[in-house]
């Protein structure tokens, strides 16, 4: 078997493109908005320059998140649909911690946390796209009535505090298990690690592969 038979396509070059230009402009709009909520923090508003600039580029980075998160969706929300093959791994999560999560689940291409942190990042970049537009000045805001934007700007702050430590989550757990950064800059995985991760979704590529053989022959 040669080296390139030994990975197999974990993510492919479209989606990664989506998934880093995500954590760039993630990353930017971040900072401007914590700096926006603490105003002792406006120097990290230089990474755009200014702080006006930074308050002027947050939502428009804002949007482009949620459209390419929204491009996400329409290509993971198949992977991530709960069912009951997530139960064993919920229920042996103390084993699944320690790094036996094969010993207590047959994960699909996703595991039940990877379709929490996925639920989880979808339902509130959308709350945040709501809000933001309402208290997006000087386009929206006036629209709508000063204590409808009041309240906004303290849920938008909220599900803003609650996204970013999802992703900090979701960094910790793409670190925790080796191989998965891999899989996002490459977009291939070995066999013995998918095997070993996500032994379901394995099987799947496997008997695709098979097929695809025998159509060929």
């Amino acid at each position: 078997m040669t080296k390139q038979s030994k990975m197999i396509v974990r993510t492919t070059f479209i989606d990664r493109a989506c998934h880093w230009t995500v954590v760039i402009c993630f990353f930017l709009v971040s900072l401007s908005g914590i700096a926006l909520f603490f105003p002792t923090l406006q120097w990290l508003t230089e990474t755009f320059g200014t702080p006006q600039m930074g308050r002027i580029l947050h939502p428009f980075f804002g949007v482009v998140i949620f459209f390419a998160l929204m491009f996400m969706f329409v290509r993971f929300v198949k992977h991530n649909i709960p069912d009951k093959e997530d139960l064993p791994w919920l229920k042996g999560i103390v084993e699944v911690l320690k790094g036996n999560e094969h010993k207590v689940a047959r994960v699909g291409k996703y595991n039940a946390g990877q379709k929490m942190m996925f639920w989880s990042i979808m339902s509130m970049i959308f709350v945040l796209l709501v809000t933001g537009i309402i208290i997006w000045r000087p386009y929206f805001a006036p629209l709508f009535p000063i204590k409808l934007v009041r309240w906004c700007l303290l849920l938008h702050a909220t599900a803003a505090i609650v996204l970013i430590h999802a992703i900090l989550i979701h960094m910790y757990m793409a670190f925790w298990v080796k191989g998965s950064i891999t899989g996002m800059i490459e977009g291939k995985v070995s066999r013995r690690w998918a095997k070993k991760h996500h032994p379901r979704w394995y099987d799947e590529v496997e008997a695709q592969e098979q097929q695809q053989q025998q159509q060929q022959k």
